[in-house]
């Protein structure tokens, strides 16, 4: 009896060791399920959660949003089998813990590592941001895209690719930290090298190709023809004048633009809008001919002129001279204003340097014919003394013209220099109309014109070579100055005060003396008569001699000059006789 009672304690004792051997092992191999993905069976679903059995003890509980993408909703149903991540045995509730999420990521993470030892490309969706860059979604693992991958120039707007499967490469991934940093520029830049390079071998002048625009700047904007880009500068866009590229293009337009010029070394291209257009500048001559009249709009200001464009694609120039008639040293800006529509004349067209000159001042009225029409050359005015300068003075006639009076026509005695003390800025003169210069645009004045003009009555009187009696009223080194008339003054060189050298003294002669000259000049500009006591002798003598003889007939010299004054009523000197 105690025999049996022993077997059967040493069986019981043996069956438990086997039981604990046998739990030990499945609890010890079920241990070592955790952390690994495992496939399971969706046995039912509650509300939100789906009830997975991988063959444990216990079933596990998933969130359905785990089994469906962003924003969808899940399509689990009961008998479905899924993979899912074990991260524990059971937790609180003796369930096991699962994870689609976490499956789906080391499936991923396997099959990057993959695609990243092949240095193959990967698909992903970029879905935030983040200090740096942003973040893609790589089937289930999160990668870190730096900012600077994310294209080739920096874009300001990553909003139209979120959200948009589009490629990637691994640029570097370490499991142990999860952490991934994928590039798309690289990706961009490979696929833009093949596309660049059969582009570019099948490129020619002349070509017409279709592009994007990816970039403007002040110079031109930057057209993206499908993997090579191309410039296309500013004075390419179009014909007409384009301020800045902004004006006609906006950044993603599609254009169609020619290749201008490609160099095969440096792989730059030029190109060009306007040559798919017609040339406006062919038969420019015969549409808009010298002297014809156009309406215009003003479409830029500078400081030597203003742009007018005539039709789109033509402009001209007009000079900052051919403004205004009566405006000068004004800047064009406050005679036209940009966008103000004019009328202009043609005054020149090169169609060679592309350049037409207009007048804007040829459409409106010459004042100075104006002026001329009104009032004829000798006509009296009044004006206001504008200004006075170092030539004369400056008087107003009419709000717009001014005339000039020269210090010559100030007086007709005194010099200008000393005449132009009588007047200052603001005062009214009475002048007289001496010459209008249209052309030119000048108007000579005159003020002395006003008053009678005594010399000019007096000399007409004196004729050239004629002997006069005058009065000496001034006298100097170089001789004496006399008045001849009323009004008119004279000067007798010292060399013409006799015909004997040590005659030829100034201070002989005494103011208020009375002399006998002859007329030597009349000049009329420095109103100055020049007079010889000298060619007055000589002419004397000679007339003397051939009334009298000559002393080759044995007369002398006394007895000639005796016998003339005699003849004049005169007894001749002793000394003279002798």
């Amino acid at each position: 009896m105690a025999k049996s009672a022993a077997a059967r304690v040493t069986k019981e004792r043996a069956e438990s060791e086997s039981f604990a051997s046998l739990l030990e092992e499945t609890l010890g191999a079920a241990q070592g399920l955790e952390g690994s993905v495992l496939s399971g069976t969706v046995v039912s679903i509650d509300g939100e959660f789906a009830l997975v059995d991988v063959g444990l003890k216990s079933e596990g509980r998933v969130a359905l949003k785990e089994f469906a993408m962003p924003g969808q909703k899940s399509e689990m149903k009961v008998g479905d089998v899924v993979e899912v991540y074990l991260e524990r045995m059971e937790d609180k509730n003796g369930e096991a813990v699962l994870s689609r999420d976490k499956a789906r990521r080391e499936e991923a993470w396997t099959q990057l590592e993959k695609q990243f030892k092949d240095n193959q490309r990967v698909n992903g969706v970029i879905f935030g941001r983040v200090k740096g860059g942003f973040t893609v979604d790589l089937n289930g693992a999160v990668a870190f895209l730096p900012g600077s991958q994310v294209d080739i120039r920096p874009v300001r707007d990553v909003g139209p690719l979120m959200g948009t499967p589009q490629p990637f490469q691994i640029l570097k991934m370490d499991r142990a930290r999860g952490n991934i940093v994928v590039s798309r520029r690289a990706v961009l830049e490979e696929s833009r090298a093949e596309a660049r390079n059969e582009l570019v071998a099948n490129l020619k002048e002349g070509q017409v190709l279709s592009g994007v625009v990816k970039n403007i700047t002040d110079y031109g904007a930057f057209v993206d023809l499908g993997g090579v880009d191309g410039l296309l500068h500013v004075t390419d866009i179009a014909w007409r004048r384009i301020n800045h590229p902004s004006e006609a293009l906006h950044i993603g337009q599609t254009v169609n633009v020619q290749v201008v010029r490609f160099n095969p070394e440096t792989q730059r291209i030029s190109l060009g809008m306007k040559q798919l257009e017609a040339d406006p500048w062919e038969g420019v001559q015969a549409k808009y001919p010298v002297g014809s009249r156009f309406k215009g709009r003003v479409t830029n200001i500078t400081d030597y002129g203003a742009f007018v464009e005539l039709e789109p694609g033509i402009e001209g120039l007009v000079h900052v001279s051919e403004m205004s008639w009566t405006k000068k040293n004004v800047h064009p800006g406050k005679i036209v204003s940009t966008s103000q529509e004019v009328e202009v004349m043609v005054l020149d067209v090169d169609p060679v340097k592309r350049r037409i000159s207009l007048g804007l001042k040829q459409c409106m009225e010459n004042p100075w014919a104006g002026f001329l029409e009104k009032h004829p050359v000798g006509s009296e005015l009044e004006g206001e003394v504008k200004n006075i300068t170092e030539f004369g003075l400056f008087v107003g006639l009419t709000p717009e013209i001014d005339g000039m009076v020269h210090l010559s026509d100030l007086d007709w005695e005194r010099p200008g220099e000393e005449a132009v003390a009588d007047y200052k800025k603001g005062d009214m003169v009475k002048v007289k109309l001496l010459d209008v210069d249209v052309e030119k645009e000048r108007i000579s004045l005159g003020i002395k014109q006003l008053k009678k003009d005594n010399f000019a009555e007096a000399s007409t009187a004196l004729k050239k070579g004629e002997v006069v009696t005058c009065t000496v009223t001034g006298i100097n080194e170089g001789g004496i100055e006399v008045s001849v008339g009323d009004g008119v003054t004279g000067f007798i060189r010292k060399t013409d005060l006799s015909r004997e050298r040590s005659e030829q003294r100034p201070d002989r002669f005494a103011v208020g003396e009375k002399v006998d000259a002859k007329i030597t000049q009349i000049d009329t500009k420095t109103r100055k008569v020049s007079l010889s006591i000298k060619a007055r002798e000589v002419e004397e003598d000679k007339q003397a001699m051939q009334e009298f003889g000559s002393s080759d007939s044995g007369a002398s010299l006394g007895d000639i000059l005796g016998a003339a004054l005699n003849k004049a009523g005169k007894k001749p000197k002793k000394d003279e006789a002798e």
